[in-house]
């Protein structure tokens, strides 16, 4: 069951994209429960001070009072995981919709058309992201960090790694390059010999460094560095 926020100042338009939302995971069979706003104000304060949880949430960024933008900033630190999809007329706004992390942006010129794709992509992404975790077993001892949290995983030593997390440290008896076949996802990669850092995570690469939605920041090696920004324009190009 995935939980969806619709939020528009236009009540036509909400039940519009709730209409487009039924359909579209309808037809893939997936579950959903949608709560549905017309003040920005009353959606932040649910997740804020009443602590609703939501997997994706679509937003119209020109909003009177607090916008999608300024929105998304402030749910971010309480559904720090949350997929954004942002609707809007201004093509411009496609820019700093990469920058706050958000899943996809959807013109309402083609909205027809883009929201559906955008919709199941979410869903399916969501759906993917809940079954995958990395189990850490040993002697009396039995751990599971879900992908989705973990922020990157460095060398500590020559045969051991250590796991930062949502959840704190967890150090794992293997070395590094056992630990990246073992993930079996294009969603972690290589910064430098060292560190592997979950591509989901990153906020920006700016100079030699990868900046991490936890506000930690890791250099990318000289060596590594085209291939990352290849690899993340890859990744968020098919998100926006």
């Amino acid at each position: 069951m995935i939980k969806i926020a619709i939020c528009d100042d236009e009540k036509e338009a909400v039940l519009q994209h709730e209409d487009i939302v039924k359909r579209s995971l309808k037809s893939c069979g997936i579950g959903y429960e949608i709560a549905a706003y017309t003040r920005s104000s009353n959606l932040l304060s649910d997740i804020a001070d009443d602590h609703f949880f939501f997997d994706l949430i679509l937003l119209d960024i020109e909003m009177p009072g607090v916008t999608g933008m300024e929105l998304t900033g402030q749910i971010k630190p309480h559904l720090p995981n949350v997929k954004i999809i942002f609707i809007t007329s201004h093509i411009e706004y496609a820019v700093d919709a990469f920058e706050l992390s958000v899943f996809r942006y959807v013109p309402k010129s083609e909205l027809a058309d883009r929201l559906v794709s955008a919709v199941t992509d979410a869903a399916r992404l969501i759906e993917l992201e809940a079954g995958k975790e990395y189990r850490i077993q040993g002697a009396g001892r039995m751990e599971k960090i879900p992908y989705k949290d973990i922020f990157y995983i460095r060398r500590d030593g020559g045969k051991n790694a250590v796991i930062c997390s949502q959840s704190g440290i967890s150090k794992v008896r293997k070395s590094l390059q056992q630990v990246y076949e073992e993930l079996q996802t294009p969603e972690f990669l290589f910064i430098d010999r060292g560190c592997i850092v979950n591509i989901i995570q990153i906020m920006k690469i700016s100079g030699d460094m990868a900046y991490l939605k936890n506000g930690e920041a890791l250099p990318v090696s000289r060596s590594h560095l085209q291939e990352v920004k290849r690899q993340i324009n890859q990744f968020w190009g098919a998100h926006i």
